[in-house]
């Protein structure tokens, strides 16, 4: 895939060291571990989850939950990442899974397979949110919108979506048809288009509201309730 130049200037870092407000530690444990997916709004792929563990004295100015940030920002922060983290990795869920077992489980599983292949074992772990299920014996925490207050789970945030967009290239040279190398399988206009005309791919998960239609329905029974 052609890498893209990076747009980060250092006046940009500089205004960053004066905004991110970041923490770094939750539980006190040297080995914890931040987790995050990406993915699950998705109308087709699968669901990637990622699983860092940071050094204590780590710090980037830039780094920020992923959606916060834009594609050439995420871009720079990946290789800073996977080169300083004391250990990461990347796992999926795929749409089939997803489909038997629900977005829900299927995330908290791509979570649980990313903490499985960490080199190193974490002490505690952090999850973005408010589920998810115990990985054996270490505790855990779940915080909403973890993803803009501590850097382990900002991390994860940008390698999970980094890594599910790299994925969604490769299968948009596939099928070019959704547009899923800008989208990346969200429920845009422009991939709903594509489903009308061109039908679904063994890609798409077929439990999802793939043309939105389901959700209009309830709006409309919602009005009609009304009146």
């Amino acid at each position: 895939m052609k890498k893209r130049k990076s747009k980060i200037t250092a006046d940009y870092f500089e205004l960053f060291s004066e905004t991110s407000g970041l923490k770094g530690n939750f539980s006190k444990y040297e080995l914890e571990c931040g987790c995050d997916e990406a993915g699950r709004g998705c109308l087709a792929g699968p669901v990637v989850a990622a699983a860092v563990i940071l050094p204590t004295d780590f710090s980037n100015p830039l780094l920020n939950d992923s959606k916060q940030l834009t594609e050439d920002e995420r871009d720079a922060l990946r290789p800073i990442i996977e080169k300083e983290a004391l250990a990461w990795s990347v796992a999926l869920v795929d749409n089939h899974e997803i489909d038997e077992i629900n977005i829900l489980n299927a995330s908290i599983l791509a979570m649980h397979r990313a903490i499985d292949k960490l080199s190193i074992r974490p002490e505690f772990i952090i999850v973005d949110g408010n589920k998810f299920k115990p990985y054996a014996d270490i505790h855990h925490q779940t915080i909403v919108k973890g993803d803009s207050k501590y850097l382990s789970i900002a991390a994860a945030s940008v390698l999970a979506k980094t890594h599910r967009d790299e994925i969604m290239q490769t299968l948009h040279a596939e099928f070019p048809v959704y547009d899923w190398s800008n989208n990346k399988a969200y429920p845009t206009p422009k991939h709903r288009a594509g489903i009308r005309k061109f039908g679904t791919t063994q890609y798409h998960r077929m439990t999802y509201d793939l043309l939105g239609e389901k959700k209009a329905e309830a709006k409309n029974i919602r009005k009609s309730r009304k009146k």
